[in-house]
């Protein structure tokens, strides 16, 4: 069994970007320090590298970096530190020498005989109040966001049969509208019971997951939204702590069972859903109040609303203002109005795609990682990942932040001046079908996102000047992965293995849809639109799609909505399609570079390609994340670049395999 010096958990509430950035800050932190680390992940997808009772038991220290409950209670007897998430992005060099520091103390050392306390408020002083609240409130929102996305999705599919659809008494009634009406709804409305319940179990655990339950099915009965899921979900979970400290007394050997299946669900459900009861009705009229509220400054205030919520969403890019932002959201989706997600959707997605106009602006004020980062923030920015703005942000907080703010406003600002509905919470430009006016969402992203890019691009142009070149980020961050202190010669000063290391954390899942048979070198093309072709051949050949036309015709569709050529000489264009059989990857040499409209004006030669089925489940999400984060290591492109065959190169992405 390894020994890990420094073990950890993390974890954030949509459990797509921050979980992982964090995990990579503390691993790299971690090694610069000379130390082994193990971190387990909370992403929407499920618990990876999962802790081993072993490991916890040997660690000297963890740290936990999450805003979902993570089941600290485990680590009871160790030296923890628990924060937010964005914190260990932030200072993770920190986090790892305070967790180690002999001043900080034993995490509820009374549950457990191996350690002692250093002092006697030991529990108090590991995870503040402040901050139990908030990860408890994250883990309900964690659960509840697919529910949403889901029954959001459903319910804004049925309008596609009109707005009266599902409704027998309209002229324009469809029952296959009515079915996906009523099973989205419904859907909808578990949000609250579900909101409720894992608020509670973030504070009480399993117990509070019961009468939270229960709790919430009272506060939606009553019609108090999620302002009563919340009021619930605390209630739950602290009437459960406070029935097992009176029934302490009652001896654990012999009642055990009694207390968890009879004595906590039963008094907690009765106590808890009394006062539920009792608080409906002023519950019920807060949150109709801020509804209407919402609503009326929606329409008539729309500009003072988007300034807002712009502002909001590009203040800590999903931290606790930007989360409240999004919580309003998609409580307001569950009430039937998608007006006000789309103002939050276009302030979360223009941070990123402006850095990308930033670094274009003015190339000469970035580094040669500042402009690779800001280019492949086009990627994560179209897929709703707000975090790739993070590291610029870092590097001069006081000016950048403002400019961010600025752009996001402007596009939430014109979102509600013109009514546009956004049904989903998440995916970016992928759920523009399901927008109304998809075409001017997207003009007002990108005129927030220009706007932004080139406060940036000023500001970068303005320290450039002012300094005679370059200027390090703040704190020393690294603008490719947010962590570290970085230099023109870092990969020139770390080891083959320790580059490895670096990579293999983005790479989870690409060498499991690629082998020897989906590479393809010296392939010969005169442009773009051959290499397409080509690809969609290759794509029927293999088995791997039932019509090449159709395979063709959706790569062309993408590269319209706009380019896929990175930097480097690489491309990475996908399609996706019902006429695809299963999500795989394609990898094709060019002998002679074709032009591709890329971020360097360079000629592409190199073109990693993904095939994905119509009915995928957001996998492919992860994949061209995956791949972006990649590409940002020039070591790995330049080995991708040197390798001679097929099967060298589907070693490379199993080396690299996490």
């Amino acid at each position: 069994m390894a020994k890990y010096k420094i073990i950890g958990a993390t974890g954030c509430a949509t459990g797509i970007a921050h979980t992982y950035m964090a995990q990579e800050a503390l691993e790299q932190a971690a090694k610069k320090m000379g130390m082994t680390i193990k971190i387990e992940t909370h992403g929407q997808t499920g618990i990876e590298h999962t802790l081993t009772s072993d490991e916890i038991a040997a660690a000297d220290a963890v740290v936990v970096a999450s805003d979902i409950n993570v089941d600290a209670d485990r680590f009871a007897g160790k030296k923890v530190i628990i924060v937010p998430v964005a914190r260990a992005i932030r200072e993770p060099d920190k986090l790892i020498e305070k967790a180690l520091s002999a001043e900080t103390p034993i995490y509820k050392a009374n549950k457990s005989s191996s350690r002692k306390p250093h002092n006697s408020d030991s529990s108090a002083t590991n995870e503040s109040v402040v901050t139990k609240i908030y990860t408890s409130l994250m883990n309900g929102v964690s659960h509840m966001l697919p529910l949403v996305v889901a029954g959001g999705v459903l319910i804004a599919v049925s309008f596609f049969w009109g707005i009266y659809s599902a409704d027998p008494k309209s002229s324009q009634y469809n029952q296959f509208a009515y079915i996906l009406n009523t099973i989205g709804s419904t859907t909808m409305n578990l949000m609250v019971p579900v909101l409720c319940a894992y608020i509670a179990e973030a504070i009480s655990k399993r117990s509070g997951l019961i009468v939270g339950f229960a709790t919430g099915m009272i506060a939606y009965n009553y019609g108090t939204g999620f302002i009563g899921a919340i009021v619930g979900g605390y209630l739950a979970g602290y009437i459960v702590i406070l029935l097992q400290k009176l029934l302490k007394p009652i001896p654990d050997k012999e009642f055990r069972g009694l207390k968890a299946i009879f004595l906590y669900p039963v008094l907690g459900v009765f106590i808890s859903g009394l006062i539920m009861y009792l608080v409906s009705a002023p519950v019920k009229a807060a949150n109709l109040g801020m509804m209407d509220f919402l609503k009326g400054m929606q329409n008539a205030d729309p500009i003072i609303l988007g300034i807002i919520i712009g502002c909001m969403c590009a203040f800590d890019f999903g931290g606790p203002v930007n989360k409240a932002a999004y919580l309003t959201g998609t409580a307001l989706l569950a009430q039937g109005n998608y007006y006000f997600m789309a103002g939050v959707s276009a302030a979360c997605i223009a941070p990123p795609l402006a850095t990308g106009f930033a670094v274009l602006m003015n190339s000469k004020a970035y580094s040669k990682n500042e402009r690779s980062a800001g280019y492949v923030n086009f990627l994560l920015g179209s897929t709703h990942i707000t975090e790739g703005a993070i590291p610029f942000a870092a590097k001069n907080p006081f000016l950048n932040i403002p400019a961010f703010m600025v752009g996001s406003s402007i596009a939430a600002v014109l979102s509600y001046m013109f009514k546009i509905s956004d049904p989903a919470p998440h995916g970016g430009f992928i759920i523009l079908p399901l927008v109304n006016h998809p075409f001017l969402w997207v003009l007002f992203i990108l005129i927030g996102s220009i706007a932004s890019g080139a406060l940036l691009a000023l500001i970068a142009g303005r320290q450039y000047r002012k300094h005679g070149g370059l200027v390090e980020s703040a704190g020393g961050m690294d603008l490719i992965t947010g962590v570290g202190s970085v230099d023109e010669t870092f990969s020139e000063k770390v080891d083959e293995k320790h580059q490895t290391n670096i990579i293999e954390k983005n790479n989870s899942n690409l060498s499991g849809i690629l082998n020897h048979r989906n590479v393809f070198l010296n392939v010969t093309a005169k442009d773009q639109q051959e290499v397409l072709h080509y690809l969609a051949k290759q794509a029927v050949d293999l088995g791997l799609a039932s019509s090449e036309d159709s395979v063709f015709e959706k790569y062309i569709k993408r590269e319209h909505e706009g380019s896929t050529g990175m930097e480097n000489g690489i491309a990475i264009p996908h399609a996706q399609d019902d006429t695809i059989k299963k999500s795989s990857l394609l990898i094709v040499r060019l002998k002679d570079p074709v032009n591709w409209n890329t971020f360097d004006d360079k000629p592409v030669d190199t073109i990693i390609s993904f095939l994905i089925p119509q009915k995928d489940n957001g996998t492919h999400l992860n994949y061209l994340s995956s791949t972006a984060k990649l590409l940002l290591h020039q070591d790995f492109v330049d080995r991708l670049k040197a390798s001679q065959t097929g099967d060298q190169i589907v070693e490379l992405f199993k080396q690299y395999k996490a």
